[in-house]
């Protein structure tokens, strides 16, 4: 999945164990401005390096997948949870997308003149 959005707080690198470590990231996703949503995104292990580059206010594209997981509590209700993981995230910058690329000119095909074609079709 992705979503474009912009960066509205980065979180801190939270080890939770000797071998696991996360962090998390708020994109205010405006699909209407006048009620912005903020979400919360998470990067795991190595993942979590893709947000050192961000600043806040840098419009981003985040490519995710959504888990979810049941808990069951000690007497015995079952909550569920879902989160949002990181594996990609791409800055956009202003007007990439309105350059044109450069194409090399049309070459002409027509054979040369005086010479003749004798291709069967």
């Amino acid at each position: 999945m992705e979503i474009k959005g912009k960066v509205h707080e980065i979180g801190a690198l939270q080890q939770v164990s000797e071998t696991f470590k996360k962090r998390d990231l708020i994109i205010e996703y405006a699909e209407n401005p006048t009620y912005p949503e903020y979400i919360r995104f998470e990067a795991l292990q190595d993942k979590t390096a893709l947000f050192d580059s961000l600043k806040t206010g840098d419009d981003v594209e985040v490519s995710f997948n959504l888990r979810g997981r049941p808990w069951t509590d000690k007497t015995g209700k079952t909550s569920y949870f879902n989160s949002l993981v990181v594996w990609r995230i791409n800055a956009l910058t202003p007007g990439a997308a309105a350059a044109t690329p450069a194409y090399a000119p049309p070459a002409d095909l027509n054979n040369a003149p005086g010479e003749e074609d004798d291709l069967p079709f």
